[in-house]
């Protein structure tokens, strides 16, 4: 490498140092610090190996630069001229390193490499819990599946405001690394995590638990955790999964056992307050309040948040037929496609939101839908027509 080859990397370096700091992005030389056995058992594997790839470096750097300097031909050295098959002296130099590098590949990092993977695929073995994880463009869907926790399902959306991703507002400490529902896991609990996408693929991936899986749409992937020290961990989606990409991040917090039970309290009190809001009769400017905050968290990254969308991917809902068209027919049944129809039970890349939302929430949205974002329809959904679906 030449003087100005250097000059030039190490000038690439510094401006890329430089705009880490400007994009308050994280640097380290090290892994994170493990908060899992797994990772903590990657961090170990990942440590020897580098020292006996710098033995390596440094044995062959150092015959490299031996023969260099005393086989040059300043000092008189001539090369060996030989023809025909090879003599003893050349197979042993060929045989010895190839023998040393199989025994290092194989012995000494082999049997490590093997027992990571093995910790990594052992999901169920003495499980104290199970969660499902489900990807979608862009956010995470969190339901717990047994245990204290069983039936407590939300969804985890980006919470950094608006206002700092346009750069008009100065970036916070956790700029889109911040969610409004975290996921809550007890300390010293072995947690098994089953994924799944519902549209493209998506990866589930927390530095500090060593943990990092596919979700792919018709599949059910598995990891696991086990937290041992008490913290809020963070991670985000490490998959090119579409123009969201960067807003899906996953924010854990890992509690005491008696804090997780008050935790699950709260969240099932929650679940009957929003099961109780279903049989409520609400007032038309109720719904559209409410549904204007669901519409934030969950539409508007997709079809933005004044109702244009990103078309022909996401369309727009301002004056768009759905939006504006009919909900029943003429006899009170759920027109087939039809707004309610699509929210609830989706299309294509539209998720279907039955399952991620409460009827409230869809009740809501779709009546703001219709009398915001431009549109002024007029009518409403009550949450117990939306009830009355399932």
């Amino acid at each position: 490498m030449g003087v100005k080859q250097f000059l030039r990397f190490l000038s690439v370096g510094l401006i890329s140092a430089l705009y880490s700091v400007i994009a308050h992005a994280e640097y380290t030389w090290n892994f994170p610090a493990p908060a899992t056995p797994m990772a903590a058992d990657t961090l170990h594997v990942h440590n020897e190996f580098m020292l006996i790839v710098m033995v390596i470096f440094v044995v062959v750097l150092g015959i490299m630069i031996y023969s260099l300097v005393n086989h040059r031909k300043s000092k008189g050295y001539k090369p060996s001229k030989f023809t025909g098959p090879a003599n003893k002296r050349q197979l042993i130099w060929t045989l010895v390193p190839f023998a040393i590098l199989l025994y290092i590949d194989f012995i000494l990092m082999g049997i490590p490499a093997f027992h990571s993977i093995e910790i990594m695929q052992d999901t169920k073995s003495n499980a104290d819990m199970a969660i499902k994880v489900v990807g979608s463009q862009w956010r995470w869907q969190y339901e717990y599946l047994d245990g204290e926790a069983q039936g407590i399902k939300f969804v985890s959306n980006l919470s950094t405001p608006q206002d700092q991703i346009e750069n008009k507002a100065d970036k916070g400490e956790n700029y889109l690394l911040e969610v409004d529902n975290h996921l809550v896991l007890p300390v010293g609990k072995k947690v098994r995590i089953l994924l799944t996408s519902t549209d493209v693929i998506h990866n589930w991936w927390v530095p500090a638990f060593g943990a990092a899986r596919d979700a792919i749409p018709g599949f059910l992937r598995e990891t696991w955790v086990k937290v041992d020290v008490p913290g809020t961990y963070t991670g985000q989606c490490k998959e090119l999964c579409g123009r969201g990409h960067g807003f899906m991040p996953i924010v854990v917090d890992a509690v005491s056992q008696e804090e997780y039970s008050k935790w699950v309290a709260q969240q099932k009190e929650k679940l009957a307050a929003a099961s109780a809001g279903a049989d409520k009769e609400w007032k038309k400017e109720e719904l559209i309040e409410h549904g204007k905050e669901v519409y934030a968290k969950n539409c508007a990254v997709c079809h933005q948040a004044n109702g244009q969308g990103l078309p022909p991917a996401f369309p727009a809902l301002t004056g768009s037929k759905i939006a504006t068209g009919p909900i029943f027919d003429k006899d009170g049944k759920l027109l087939k496609d039809g707004h309610l129809d699509r929210v609830f039970n989706g299309k294509n890349v539209m998720p279907a939101w039955k399952g991620t939302l409460s009827d409230t929430d869809i009740a809501s949205v779709i009546t703001f839908e219709r009398n915001g974002l431009g549109n002024s329809v007029g009518d409403m959904v009550q949450p117990a027509q939306v009830k009355a679906l399932r």
